[in-house]
């Protein structure tokens, strides 16, 4: 089965978005990554930022059941906490992409998982701690006496994120279809790796 679809999952301060721009350049194809959640926020009403913070507050498994045991009367949508409800309308709005898209690059969002059965390409973008700082405090602008704390942060978001809507595990690189170090590739050459190893495996599935 081709795969004409590429997903990205990264750590933060990897340069995962970067990467993935880089490699819908090389190959012409459409990117998104933030575009999901402004799409997301506008069908809904809301602010992105406001989404943006419903990601970091997934529920437990627990207190899910304890929700729901508590409001029988409500439907079952009714009763998702927020964080839930954006992933659903994230998946939605993916999948309408997909259905008019037949190759596309998505970073984040959970995409490996939501788009599976469409056949795509998951890649998984890591580096050391410290080049991630690095890149934090050079490239985002983050203050230096902060930055290592906002990465920790944004990797757990990510991380439980993924793992509560996916029932995976974020980080299982057994997960993904590639596996790269951009400390020790840098960006350029991990958009290189991808394009080739996607143009590869899809000239393999004829």
């Amino acid at each position: 089965m081709k795969k004409k679809i590429i997903t990205i999952e990264r750590q933060f301060g990897s340069g995962g978005s970067v990467i993935g721009k880089l490699t819908a350049e090389k190959l012409g194809l459409s990117y998104y990554n933030r575009q999901i959640l402004e799409m997301t926020a506008e069908r809904c009403g809301i602010s992105p930022e406001y989404l943006e913070s419903a990601e970091e507050n997934v529920p437990t498994s627990f207190l899910y059941s304890l929700l729901l045991s508590a409001n029988p009367a409500r439907s079952m949508e009714d009763s998702l906490p927020l964080s839930d409800k954006v992933f659903l309308m994230e998946s939605r709005i993916i999948n309408e992409i997909a259905e008019k898209e037949d190759s596309f690059i998505l970073v984040g969002r959970c995409g490996s998982y939501i788009l599976e059965e469409k056949g795509c390409f998951s890649v998984y973008i890591y580096a050391n701690p410290e080049d991630r700082v690095k890149r934090a405090i050079q490239e985002y602008g983050i203050p230096e006496n902060k930055a290592e704390s906002i990465m920790k942060k944004a990797d757990k978001r990510r991380e439980t994120f993924y793992n509560v809507n996916t029932g995976r595990l974020w980080q299982d690189k057994e997960g993904y279809s590639l596996c790269l170090n951009s400390s020790e590739l840098g960006d350029e050459l991990c958009a290189e790796l991808i394009v080739k190893a996607y143009i590869d495996y899809n000239s393999r599935q004829k």
